[in-house]
């Protein structure tokens, strides 16, 4: 584990080691920010001088010729050296800090551009896309006991996202003295709140509070931090040893467990088997049960079909019975009134007989009867006694052969 701080500063360098430097940093140091060297000279005013010289000469001296070539070739070496000077390229990923008359006047991004006039210059290139990182052990952080840990590792990443303001309110030299001391409170307020037993929580634990306060503080230098965690955590020599016997216990317990754990699996598994045994046996005897649950439905439906079926044989004997019953009684009925109709037949030709009899008794009755006397009287007069008493004598006579003939005569 690294026992230093990441060291951050600014570098001078030219134009051509500004890459190297903030890529690779200088002697194990990291280079954020360079202040390039003006490579703008005054070499042209010699050229502009030499060129005046030769226009001189083409205007005083008889070398007319000569003079103008020479004044019109200095003059374009000149302006090529000025056009060359004036070139500056800010690499992709980086930007320029440009200031006139030493005041910062805005950026430049990445390309190429042209500062023609000497005033107008790039103070620092400062590296705004790469996330920088930063190592910070700290050192005996107390815990909430008050146990002086042996160090804390704290890493953090951290981009550049203004540059105009990281130049010109802190620089990188006083950028790494703030950083150094921001990281050691904020590590130094996380152990005072973690018990010494679990200060090795403290390894990739959520930062995410301390990386939310670095920010509040370096925001106004134009810093961002973009990840933070704690790596590693290394405990005191005697709170090492202590925790070592700790760690023989808990060993030894987790093996006691394990073996524990293992057992009991073992009789649990063992009862599982016995509880899939039973469930075997009970799904078997649900299947019997089943299988004679059907059996006795089979049978009472087979015997609820012999009973409908004799309960049917039954209804149609009644039925049968009835309808037979039914039929002798209508023959009877018709039997009966078949008779009574020749009853009634009879009766006509017996009262026909009878008739007939009694027509031919009454014509033998009246072939036979007596004639009868008349006795006439005077009208007006009444009954004689000589009519009388003929009738005295003859009605004894009448009565009498009536009766033997069996009629009995009608006055």
């Amino acid at each position: 584990m690294s026992r230093e701080f990441s060291k951050i500063k600014e570098s001078l360098a030219s134009w051509g080691e500004i890459r190297q430097l903030l890529r690779g940093g200088e002697q194990g140091q990291l280079v954020p920010v360079v202040i390039p060297k003006d490579r703008r000279g005054f070499a042209w005013m010699t050229l502009v001088f030499l060129a005046l010289y030769f226009a001189g000469m083409a205007a005083l001296t008889g070398f007319r010729l000569v003079g103008t070539f020479g004044a019109l070739l200095f003059v374009l070496l000149a302006l090529l050296t000025i056009w060359r000077k004036a070139i500056i390229e800010i690499e992709e990923g980086t930007t320029g800090v440009r200031s006139r008359w030493g005041a910062i006047t805005g950026t430049l991004p990445p390309g190429r551009h042209y500062l023609w006039l000497p005033w107008d210059r790039v103070d620092a290139v400062v590296d705004t896309s790469t996330e920088i990182p930063y190592s910070a052990p700290i050192v005996a952080c107390p815990t909430a006991e008050n146990v002086p840990l042996k160090s804390i590792e704290f890493f953090l990443k951290f981009r550049i996202v203004d540059p105009v303001a990281f130049v010109r309110t802190i620089g990188a030299g006083n950028f790494d003295l703030v950083l150094s001391s921001a990281v050691q409170d904020a590590i130094r307020q996380r152990s005072r709140r973690v018990n010494t037993e679990r200060a090795y929580d403290l390894r990739g634990s959520d930062v995410g509070d301390m990386q939310d306060a670095l920010n509040r503080q370096l925001g106004r230098y134009g810093v961002r931090i973009t990840g933070a965690n704690i790596p590693d955590v290394q405990l005191p020599d005697q709170y090492q040893q202590h925790l070592a016997t700790r760690e023989k216990v808990a060993k030894e317990l987790s093996a006691y467990e394990r073996e524990w754990e293992l057992t009991r699996k073992r009789r649990i598994d063992t009862l599982l088997m016995e509880i899939e045994r039973s469930k075997k046996t009970r799904d078997a005897r649900v299947v019997e049960v089943k299988a004679a649950h059907n059996t006795a439905r089979k049978d009472v439906a087979r015997m609820l079909e012999e009973q409908e079926t004799e309960a049917q044989r039954v209804t149609w004997e009644i039925e049968a019975r009835g309808r037979a019953e039914l039929t002798a009684a209508e023959n009877e009925a018709k039997a009966l009134r078949r008779l009574a109709e020749s009853y009634r037949d009879n009766r006509a030709v017996l009262q026909y007989e009878l008739a007939r009899r009694r027509l031919d008794v009454g014509a033998k009755l009246a072939e036979n009867a007596p004639q009868p006397l008349v006795v006439r009287t005077q009208q007006g007069q009444s009954d004689s006694a000589l009519s009388t008493l003929l009738l005295a004598q003859l009605l004894p006579r009448i009565s009498g052969s009536g009766q033997l003939n069996g009629h009995t005569p009608s006055a």
